[in-house]
């Protein structure tokens, strides 16, 4: 997959995943003015059933009263209809003369004051229990809003009288924003003025308001489990798309350092192999099979070829066993001096053909090490290599020894090309090669610094790198005195 093709399907998805979002951002929102519409609507319903309970408790008191003057009555009547008339006495009043007094009074009782109508206790009672019944489980203040004339006034809040002075000390009127609530109905609006079919439309005389300082608390609360689910999916798909974005890019990075890889092996053996034959044409030739000199050059020359090309194989398998971590260490006390000294050897032969110098440091005064001497002795020669191959003139390679807590320090440095910060990230990983512009001459799989690492860390140690571009390179490594604990 091109990288274009790429780019393309992360913008497509890219795409997607804000369209989700912002969906479920219009989801949540249009859920909240849902659950605002549906407390607005009970919180109505529940004040028009508290006025409702305070007019029929009005009525039922009236109605008590009825009851009581008629019973009264009825007894009066009876007693007069059981007893003579006698002379010079006034007769009773008729009952319906009896029942417009009555009536009257209830009127009277109706025209009192708005406070005095409404009993504190039941007010709140009422509120309490009908707040119950409809869900409404917020804090709330409470009044009542007096329209009688002269008033125009809230004459109860939160369970007390306004207009009297025996109020707590920590009690406020007026101070709970009912004057701005929305919520509000009208008090003893329409009423019976009397019993039977006598019926009279009464104006309200007060408004019951309330006001929810936690209201937007209150609603957003109802909504926390749907906003904690649509959140935590949300970042679950992002986690995906990040994740398969980076899988794709590492994908893509492997392939192309894979590619690299068959493309190096192949020049890699393309050489030997060219060498072999010409070699071999060589010594079948007529003119070279008399001549044992020449026949034994060409040989060693096949024989050497042969070598290389094995010593390039074995590297590959190496790593092979290193991924399905099917190797053993044969751990024995090795001299770490004696292993650099043999390296810098072998490299000056290398490094004084092109005018270079390498040479070797060694300050620690504990150098016997645990470890398999075979793999030690690769960790040094990989990265002696590496020094030289970087170094496009006159290579400058020392290697550092020094004794820190717990184990040896070896510091392989050169000034050779250097790194980048980025190249710094990738450069034990796996057929990474760190590019060298236009420098076409460093051969190699990609293998050395990976197959390093691995050894390093199955020795128990450490390898760090710190580079310049143009100012060379230091490779750190620390080995452990002891491997086994």
């Amino acid at each position: 997959m091109n990288k274009k093709a790429i780019l393309i399907i992360i913008g497509l998805m890219s795409v997607a995943l804000i369209g989700i979002i912002l969906l479920q951002i219009n989801l949540i929102r249009s859920a909240a003015e849902l659950k605002e519409e549906q407390f607005d609507q009970n919180v109505f319903d529940a004040l028009n059933d508290v006025a409702k309970l305070l007019e029929q408790n009005e009525d039922l008191e009236y109605e008590m009263i009825q009851n009581g003057f008629y019973q009264k009555k009825i007894k009066e009547r009876s007693i007069a209809a059981s007893l003579p008339e006698l002379p010079g006495t006034t007769p009773t009043l008729s009952l319906l003369e009896g029942y417009e007094w009555e009536l009257e009074r209830i009127r009277r009782t109706r025209s009192k004051p708005l406070n005095k109508r409404i009993q504190l206790n039941l007010l709140k009672k009422y509120i309490k229990t009908s707040f119950a019944n409809h869900n409404i489980r917020t804090k709330y203040h409470y009044g009542v809003f007096s329209n009688e004339k002269g008033k125009d006034c809230f004459i109860i809040e939160d369970g007390y009288y306004v207009v009297e002075e025996n109020q707590p000390q920590n009690f406020m009127p007026g101070q709970k924003n009912l004057y701005t609530s929305d919520y509000w109905v009208h008090l003893f609006s329409t009423g019976l003025a009397a019993s039977r079919n006598i019926s009279e439309e009464l104006n309200s005389p007060g408004k019951l308001y309330v006001f929810f300082p936690n209201k937007k608390d209150f609603v957003w609360s109802q909504l926390w489990v749907n906003i904690i689910s649509s959140v935590l999916f949300t970042l679950v798909i992002m986690f995906c798309f990040g994740y398969t974005i980076d899988v794709i890019f590492k994908q893509k990075k492997l392939s192309s350092m894979k590619t690299d890889f068959i493309n190096n092996m192949t020049h890699e053996f393309k050489t030997p192999i060219a060498t072999i034959s010409l070699a071999a044409d060589s010594i079948t030739s007529p003119m070279i099979v008399g001549k044992s000199d020449k026949v034994k050059r060409f040989a060693n020359i096949i024989r050497q070829e042969n070598k290389r090309m094995n010593a390039q194989v074995e590297k590959v398998l190496q790593m092979a066993l290193l991924d399905k971590k099917e190797f053993e260490l044969k751990l024995t006390q090795v001299n770490l001096h004696d292993i650099i000294g043999q390296a810098i050897e072998n490299i000056n032969l290398q490094v004084e053909k092109r005018e270079g110098n390498a040479y070797a440091d060694l300050n620690a005064k504990q150098f016997m090490v645990e470890g398999d001497l075979t793999h030690l002795s690769n960790i040094i020669n990989n990265l002696l290599d590496n020094a030289n191959k970087y170094s496009p003139e006159k290579p400058e390679i020392s290697v550092h020894t020094r004794n820190v807590p717990n184990g040896v320090e070896v510091i392989v440095k050169d000034r050779g090309v250097g790194m980048s910060k980025e190249a710094r990230k990738h450069i034990f990983d796996k057929f990474y090669r760190v590019h060298t512009g236009d420098l076409h001459d460093v051969k190699g799989f990609g293998l050395g610094l990976s197959y390093v690492k691995a050894m390093m860390t199955a020795h128990k140690g450490t390898i760090d790198v710190k580079s310049e571009l143009g100012k060379g390179s230091s490779f750190i490594l620390f080995f452990p005195f002891r491997v086994s604990n």
